[in-house]
């Protein structure tokens, strides 16, 4: 497990394979071999985490079930331009240039907040009612934030 060596908590897990897979993932210039092989450690990495946590057999489930989902969700997206996604409580969020990529936020398993004009992902058991009424930036300060990348263009500049 040369990847994941040092992870001692299943968030040290998760946050090593986000960096990995920004640096590996094929569709941003990685190596598919690489990016194969930590998968397979994080999945391992993340099974040890989790029995290592003393979490009762249904939390233990409910952990690989949604890490593997979340994992899915971002390899998805992560290689897409103009957007920024980012770790809000239990959801990603996702905002920028979203509209041309629209069809593959939805194929992923987001949806789109109209009124917060972002697409987000959950697992099924965090659950919000409809038209929730906060901002994302109150979502933000409750639960905090985490980017995940930052893929919006950079603005250039001509010179005349």
């Amino acid at each position: 497990m040369k990847w994941f060596n040092d992870c001692q908590t299943l968030e040290e897990v998760k946050a090593t394979y986000k960096k990995l897979a920004k640096q590996y993932h094929p569709d941003l210039g990685g190596d598919t071999v690489a990016m194969q092989e930590i998968n397979k450690e994080y999945a391992f990495a993340s099974a040890k985490a989790i029995k290592d946590a003393n979490l009762s057999e249904e939390e233990t489930e409910h952990e690989i079930l949604s890490s593997e989902a979340y994992r899915n969700a971002i390899e998805k997206i992560i290689h897409l331009d103009g957007i920024t996604i980012e770790l809000v409580g239990y959801w990603i969020w996702v905002t920028g240039d979203t509209y041309p990529v629209r069809a593959v936020l939805k194929d992923a398993g987001f949806f789109f907040a109209s009124k917060k004009l972002a697409w987000y992902f959950r697992t099924a058991e965090y659950k919000v009612s409809k038209g929730g009424k906060k901002s994302l930036d109150e979502i933000r300060d409750k639960y905090g934030s985490e980017v995940l990348n930052d893929n919006k263009p950079k603005k250039r500049f001509i010179k005349n």
